[in-house]
């Protein structure tokens, strides 16, 4: 994919990637960040971890190495993974939403359902946004069981 990028698009162009494999039984998560917004997985414990980047985005460089990080995740374990339309999200007054508002969403809602978790993410980021959501808006949230 990255040879394909880098060949077939401008030098200012790239993609960035977050792709992950979860082994249920084992409960390991195996995962590849090519420059995507770090997922936040927040541990039972109340521990933040970001999953940086193991690799700079697709298409920026002929020569690209990727490294495959792995973590084993426990019961409780909420992971959310989301897209910069979150985090560059606008108020009317110009600033962004923030990977700290993020943060404290997750937060002070983090035993919620997942689904419940996701709803009121993104009405705290839709409200914040006021009258124009300029970017799409993607959010996946898992918690381990």
């Amino acid at each position: 994919m990255n040879h394909l990028l880098y060949a077939n698009t401008a030098d200012n162009r790239y993609a960035t990637l977050f792709f992950a494999d979860y082994e249920d039984t084992a409960r390991r998560l195996r995962y590849a960040n090519c420059g995507h917004n770090p997922p936040l997985l927040l541990r039972a414990g109340g521990c933040l971890k970001r999953l940086a980047a193991t690799a700079v985005p697709l298409g920026m460089f002929a020569d690209w190495n990727c490294e495959i990080a792995e973590l084993e995740l426990h019961p409780g374990d909420v992971m959310v993974m989301y897209t910069d339309g979150v985090t560059e999200a606008e108020s009317d007054a110009g600033e962004f939403f923030g990977e700290q508002r993020l943060i404290d969403a997750l937060l002070a809602n983090a035993l919620r359902p997942p689904a419940a978790l996701l709803e009121t993410i993104a009405k705290t980021v839709q409200t914040f946004s006021g009258s124009e959501q300029e970017d799409d808006i993607t959010l996946v949230i898992a918690r381990c069981l």
